[in-house]
């Protein structure tokens, strides 16, 4: 029987349409993995994500290659004064900032990076991530408005929602593309590279299955790799953290450092930058913070069951195989 604690977290902002984090850690020989699906996410979409939790609980993590990983600030769809405020707590030289929220005008977008470029200086570096939220035209549209608004873009992350829209708003603007969602969420995540769709790939470690398997698609991708991450505690950003420190090469800033987003972590030590970077290492899980943290029993029960069918799933997938 998988050991389960499953937490309970209120973030400081609306972030991804939620304001509360819920996940698990899954205990095994080596220490704690996390397992945190989306709660909307089926057996089929959660079970990689079950297998990165495995992979860190067993302590199966490739050596590391640099001790420190640098990371960016992340700025949810805020208005200005709170986007300043949060880039210039967030400690780091590099913000991605979301855009192409619904509900908001290109207006709204603009405001945020001109704040965030304020915050940050000339030197500083921005991404901007549209998760999907624009056609061809609107992309192309926005991002010249928003690549001037920022004094200069490093990147855009997933401004249209498939591989063919990147790759044609790949060819009609200046400022690079970064796909995350056309890989983590695609049946051949090589697409992106097949139609040269970005110049970017955005990979995080849950939705792919674990550090091992980033690696192997970092290495067949042939994309300069940004690690991000999927909303985690310290536990999560630690795998996350593995895998930048165990790449080859590391170009970009890293979007690990979103426990700044939560109002409480399960670690003794939360992952937190420091001179804009995240030290390479295990988090110590504190059994009061398990215990303080801790979801609900029909909460923790929603879990038990989640696990369940991902398990049956999985036994379902090999009865196919078999037979």
């Amino acid at each position: 029987m998988t050991e389960l604690a499953v937490w309970s977290i209120p973030m400081r902002t609306r972030f991804r349409g939620i304001t509360v984090r819920e996940g698990a850690l899954v205990r095994g020989e080596a220490g704690w993995g996390e397992w945190s699906p989306f709660l909307e996410y089926p057996p089929e979409v959660a079970e990689p994500w079950l297998r990165c939790a495995e992979e860190a609980a067993a302590g199966d993590r490739p050596d590391p290659v640099r001790t420190s990983v640098p990371v960016n600030v992340t700025v949810p769809a805020v208005d200005p004064e709170r986007a300043h405020a949060i880039v210039l707590a967030g400690g780091c030289t590099t913000a991605k900032v979301k855009v192409a929220e619904a509900g908001q005008s290109p207006a709204d977008d603009e405001a945020r990076l001109e704040a965030v470029r304020d915050a940050l200086g000339p030197s500083g570096r921005i991404r901007v991530d549209a998760n999907g939220g624009w056609d061809v035209e609107q992309a192309v549209t926005a991002i010249r408005l928003l690549d001037r608004a920022a004094g200069g873009l490093e990147y855009v992350e997933q401004p249209c929602p498939s591989v063919e829209d990147l790759a044609a708003v790949r060819r009609a603007v200046g400022v690079p593309i970064a796909a995350d969602e056309s890989i983590r969420r695609a049946a051949d995540p090589y697409r992106v590279r097949d139609l040269e769709a970005a110049d970017v790939a955005v990979l995080k470690v849950q939705p792919l299955g674990g550090v091992r398997a980033c690696l192997r698609i970092a290495e067949d991708i042939g994309l300069p790799v940004v690690v991000s991450s999927a909303l985690e505690t310290s536990v999560g950003i630690a795998a996350g953290v593995a895998l930048a420190a165990a790449l080859p090469e590391l170009r970009y800033a890293c979007g690990l450092a979103t426990v700044q987003l939560l109002t409480d972590d399960v670690a003794a030590a939360p992952l937190l930058p420091v001179d804009g970077a995240l030290p390479v290492g295990v988090p110590l899980v504190r059994e009061a913070a398990l215990e303080r943290l801790a979801a609900d029993p029909d909460r923790a029960a929603h879990w038990a069951d989640r696990l369940a069918q991902v398990h049956a799933w999985r036994e379902a997938v090999r009865q196919d195989v078999r037979s």
